[in-house]
């Protein structure tokens, strides 16, 4: 259903600032919290005493401490204290590596022995002063493939998303989808056409002119395990498209973090970066409402959809030449779920 030995986005630093958090991440309940040095460490969200939640508890001279009985939990996953009993030898619960770069907080749900930092996906511009960024959160009751099946076919907003940024000049254009080893890329640009109302106001943002004609261009590009980073943007038509100088465009990355929770829901890490007007923060919080109120319709569609695949499971669905970006990554997850699996001993 999704590959466990990967990196997954599984909160925002400031969930976990002054007391645990409690969440799944594909089918394992984890525990975060901030150890004495402010680190992060996440352990399974069960005390190996009475079943409770440790999510539930506190934290106490970096340890988390359980609110049932005041079980004391290392970040090893091995019982340090409780009160008046003898519980060093209780055996250990599991442990999950984090990391806390870019702006996130990451975890790897599966083999912790394969948990290489080399293998987190690097984003650039979180670290560039030339870039700002604004996002948000949202769970969603989906498998979150059919996200992924969404967001690497932008076909769709021109029927959900008809205030915003679609527009009937997407489905009227050519999309084009590669693969280059575990990267998919599908790429769609528009010429000569006028800005949709989301993009309008970036390019007021910009301080461009809304009422000329641009050229409009989306690239999404699919990474491991369901890692979807967007080119989106419009430039004055004639200046260039996507290769135009910065004076001339207003463009910017939409960034998309699946993270699955169950087989039917998910953890939706949603943002736009954007390298103009960086020092504009009016700009980024209208941005971001914006890109809220978009997703927002994503949710809603994709969330009645899950409810119909489940009622109706014996349906094949049919695949046409635009669904071939999600074809494409599907295979990837595939794939890497297929590599996890225990080999089967020959006869």
């Amino acid at each position: 259903m999704f590959p466990k030995n990967a990196w997954y986005v599984a909160c925002m630093p400031d969930e976990i600032d002054d007391k645990p958090l409690g969440r799944t991440i594909c089918n394992e309940k984890i525990a975060f919290y901030r150890q004495s040095d402010g680190k992060v460490a996440a352990v399974e969200d069960f005390c190996p005493h009475r079943g409770a939640q440790l999510s539930l508890g506190y934290v106490c001279e970096g340890n988390l401490v359980c609110g049932y009985h005041g079980l004391v939990m290392g970040c090893d996953g091995k019982t340090v204290a409780m009160p008046g009993q003898r519980v060093q030898g209780f055996p250990k619960i599991k442990s999950f590596p984090v990391i806390e770069r870019y702006g996130f907080v990451w975890v790897w749900p599966g083999d912790a022995a394969q948990a290489d930092p080399a293998k987190l996906h690097h984003l650039a511009w979180a670290e560039s002063p030339d870039w700002a960024y604004g996002g948000g959160l949202y769970h969603i009751h989906c498998d979150y493939r059919l996200m992924v099946d969404n967001l690497m076919d932008l076909t769709h907003e021109t029927y959900v998303h008809t205030g915003s940024i679609g527009q009937k000049e997407i489905d009227e254009t050519p999309v084009t989808t590669k693969t280059e080893g575990d990267h998919v890329i599908t790429s769609r640009f528009m010429q000569n056409v006028m800005a949709p109302p989301f993009w309008k106001a970036n390019l007021r943002g910009n301080g461009l002119p809304d009422d000329q004609p641009v050229d409009r261009w989306q690239v999404c590009h699919f990474y491991p395990p369901s890692h979807i980073m967007i080119e989106v943007g419009v430039a004055l038509a004639g200046k260039g498209g996507y290769d135009a100088d910065p004076k001339f465009k207003a463009s910017s990355i939409v960034v998309d973090f699946l993270t699955p929770e169950t087989e039917t829901s998910m953890w939706y890490f949603w943002g736009m970066a954007r390298n103009f007007n960086v020092k504009d923060t009016n700009l980024t919080a209208q941005i971001r409402d914006g890109q809220a109120k978009v997703f927002s319709e994503d949710t809603a569609v994709l969330e009645a959809q899950q409810k119909n695949l489940l009622k109706y499971p014996e349906r094949k669905l049919l695949m046409l030449n635009i669904d071939a970006g999600g074809v494409q990554s599907r295979r990837i997850i595939d794939r890497l779920i297929a590599a996890e699996q225990p080999q089967k001993q020959a006869a």
